[in-house]
């Protein structure tokens, strides 16, 4: 039986990366989870309310659905977002994706998650690549995400695109 998992991304970068090229990388610090990641196993995509620069106004929320395509394994190459270097990873399958800025809002559904426990502590959970779901928790936010949610290529463009508006605000006040 294949697990669930809330996959959790804090950069737009990152997000654009993962999305764009359906792949998953890893820092090397060992972590049980994603030593367990295994073909075919569910990766509701989480972007944190910090992700794109403005923690104000911004929520965190899943914006898509993934499914583990090959074992985790050590990258020829690492990739780099900002200081950070992540050295192992594995292949995905974007299966569907919110278009940008949409997504199911985690923070209110947390009293009714199994995986966090103390809801006034949720946060907490966050603070790793990987967080297992009991398979109550998946169904609740996969169905939520559901009705939401197109194909990646329905709305891949609007995750790129804010990249590259970020880049572009970045250079003109370098």
């Amino acid at each position: 039986m294949s697990e669930s998992y809330l996959l959790i991304l804090g950069d737009r970068d990152a997000i654009a990366w993962v999305l764009g090229d359906q792949r998953m990388a890893f820092p090397p610090t060992a972590r049980s989870e994603v030593d367990r990641l295994a073909v075919e196993d569910e990766l509701l995509i989480y972007a944190t309310r910090g992700a794109f620069g403005n923690p104000t106004r911004d929520r965190g929320r899943v914006i898509g659905r993934a499914v583990v395509e090959s074992v985790v394994a050590a990258l020829e190459r690492p990739v780099e977002f900002g200081e950070r270097a992540f050295t192992r990873g594995c292949d995905l399958r974007v299966e569907a994706l919110a278009p940008w800025g949409n997504g199911v809002e985690l923070g209110p559904l947390v009293e009714r998650l199994e995986a966090f426990p103390d809801p006034r502590s949720w946060s907490v959970r966050l603070r790793r690549p990987l967080l297992r779901l009991p398979q109550g928790d998946a169904g609740l936010l996969r169905d939520a995400l559901g009705s939401l949610a197109g194909t990646r290529a329905d709305h891949l463009a609007g995750y790129q695109a804010r990249v590259r508006q970020a880049e572009t605000s970045a250079d003109a006040t370098a």
